[in-house]
């Protein structure tokens, strides 16, 4: 408990420099995470210091988090996921996640600009109806003015991959009124003991407890997959039907493909590999549930030989995709 006192509120989300485009010297770059930056708090530099965050200024609102192509930016998911979760049985299976400036009660963000795809599709997965909860946003010290506009477009990404399950998730996004200091978890005495020792997964009062992630041991390839990737192929629950599309933006590759490593070497979670053939030539691999759509790859190729495609079939998941089949290699 003290370990989780001592760690816990630390603002910065986690930076993973192989993940980042930048360091990845995808063509066109990236400055998603600058440029959403509401405080200045994320600054670009060179090839090996591509993205650095400013302590003293970052309120760890997770805008930048939010717009990030790759995650290279990311927070830990479980606490807002283990309240999601918990909400089935404690609080009569009605979840809320609210913004720790608007005044309401209940699991509180430090800004909804912490909200991503996953946790919303996780929800509907769950069948846990979600009200997400911001205050007045138009002067807030910790996030922007656009927080929940942000939010609604989070919410429409995670139902557009939620789609081919049949099962939309339940969500409401609106502003704290004076009726929300009594939302909040209705816990026993034996529950709000049980929460408090459940590792700081799920919260009694009012911040959900987190903890710094660790740094990505990049040997391990499951661990190249950012947490939020992982829980969006996790939340396809219901199992669609073999013939729905789930959206899911991937590349392909034409006959114009010149066989090179670029699109290999850009990847920022090697969700693309090259297999070199015995007989010579080489094969391109995707690994769709890796994918995280950034599109280095198609805007990186020289011959332009790729494009992007925004739904595939649940079966590309259980398996890599044949990208190409070359008898030569550059």
């Amino acid at each position: 408990m003290l370990e989780q006192a001592s760690e816990y509120g630390d603002p910065l989300p986690r930076y993973t420099p192989p993940r980042c485009l930048l360091e990845r010297q995808a063509v066109g770059g990236c400055d998603a995470c600058h440029a959403t930056c509401p405080h200045g708090a994320i600054v670009l530099g060179p090839l090996g210091q591509s993205v650095s965050i400013d302590p003293a200024r970052c309120t760890g609102c997770g805008l930048c988090v939010q717009v990030c192509p790759s995650g290279a930016l990311e927070y830990d998911l479980m606490a807002p996921l283990q309240s999601v979760r918990d909400a089935r049985q404690d609080a009569g299976g009605v979840a809320s996640l609210t913004c720790s400036q608007s005044g309401a009660g209940g699991p509180s963000l430090t800004c909804l600009g912490r909200v991503t795809p996953a946790v919303v599709a996780a929800a509907g997965a769950w069948g846990t109806p979600l009200t997400l909860v911001h205050g007045e946003c138009s002067a807030c010290p910790v996030g922007a003015p656009d927080v929940p506009e942000r939010v609604r477009r989070v919410v429409e990404e995670a139902q557009a991959l939620r789609a081919p399950t049949g099962q939309p998730t339940q969500v409401t996004v609106r502003r704290a009124t004076s009726e929300d200091h009594n939302l909040g978890l209705k816990l026993s005495r034996r529950g709000a003991f049980a929460a408090l020792f459940r590792a700081g997964r799920q919260q009694v009062a009012q911040a959900l407890p987190e903890r710094p992630l660790p740094f990505v041991d990049w040997s391990q390839p499951q661990q190249r997959v950012p947490e939020e990737w992982r829980w969006r192929a996790a939340a396809l629950r219901p199992v669609p039907a073999p013939d729905a599309a789930v959206h899911w933006p991937a590349p392909l590759v034409d006959d114009t493909c010149i066989d090179c490593p670029v699109c290999a070497n850009v990847c920022p979670t090697e969700a693309i590999t090259r297999e070199f053939k015995p007989e010579g030539g080489v094969m391109l691999l995707l690994n769709l549930a890796a994918c995280t759509g950034c599109m280095a790859c198609v805007r990186s190729c020289p011959p332009d030989a790729m494009h992007p495609q925004a739904e595939w079939l649940p079966a590309a998941f259980q398996a890599p995709i044949l990208l190409r089949d070359s008898g030569s290699v550059m």
